[in-house]
């Protein structure tokens, strides 16, 4: 089967230096794109990090600092990189939790204007786990009868996260084909940004998800406390954060102007 598509879906999948989307950085980054005719094109990149690899972290996806030393770094590739997903959506397994903000941190950091305002997003590993509560590789071997080899490669992970996929529309009859149905499916939280600092309200307003002003909205917050907002600028919060924090402080501006 084919899934319906009204646009492209860009299913991909990091290699990184560890799990913190602030300071971790792609050691390699494997894209498939599906276009809704069936048309598939797919591409891998080495990156090199510009930061030790941690061998406990090599050991699990075998990329070491000798294997992109000579490769690109991150913001020599954000244009092409980003030139192959600008017009789709993504698709991934754990994507909205760890792939897409990392990758956010990453653009952002590389000039990229980086935003998912007309783009959706379908977390495979979100439906599996509604569904089954398992692995990629347990995924695979559930859903598609096969033994995931590579696991932990960026290539492999990302063309079983996409077949998985396929399998799982094809097996509940409740999963709709079309992206939109699957991103809403998928998603745990109306979150604002990616990490999950600022979610939405039952109003559909801002909030802060965190520390001391945590289920406040951030309306509120920058009116009554200014320097809340200087304060996380300045802190280590993931960049893409920052800038949604900042639209929202922008936008408040404006309505008043007006």
């Amino acid at each position: 089967m084919n899934l319906n598509l009204k646009k492209p879906i860009c299913f991909f999948d990091l290699e990184t230096t560890g799990i913190n989307i602030s300071k971790d950085r792609i050691v390699e980054i494997a894209i498939l794109k599906v276009f809704p005719d069936g048309k598939e094109e797919s591409k891998t990149w080495l990156v090199n990090p510009e930061m030790p690899i941690p061998q406990e972290v090599t050991e699990i996806h075998g990329i070491s600092d000798a294997d992109v030393a000579n490769a690109p770094t991150f913001k020599v590739l954000a244009k092409e990189i980003y030139g192959m997903i600008k017009d789709s959506d993504l698709g991934g397994f754990n994507s909205n939790r760890f792939d897409i903000p990392l990758l956010a941190e990453e653009m952002l950091r590389a000039d990229v204007d980086f935003d998912m305002k007309s783009t959706l997003a379908v977390d495979v590993q979100t439906i599996f786990h509604k569904m089954e509560q398992r692995t990629l590789v347990a995924a695979y071997k559930f859903y598609c009868g096969k033994d995931l080899e590579n696991a932990h490669s960026a290539a492999a992970d990302t063309l079983a996260t996409y077949e998985v996929l396929k399998a799982q529309v094809e097996r509940y009859d409740e999963l709709e084909n079309n992206t939109k149905f699957l991103s809403e499916f998928s998603s745990r939280k109306q979150f604002a940004d990616f990490a999950g600092f600022l979610v939405f309200n039952k109003e559909g307003e801002e909030c802060f998800a965190f520390g001391k002003h945590k289920n406040k909205r951030v309306l509120d917050v920058l009116s009554d406390e200014p320097g809340y907002f200087g304060w996380i600028l300045n802190a280590d919060f993931p960049l893409y954060t920052k800038k949604v924090l900042t639209a929202i402080k922008l936008r408040n501006f404006n309505n008043k102007l007006s």
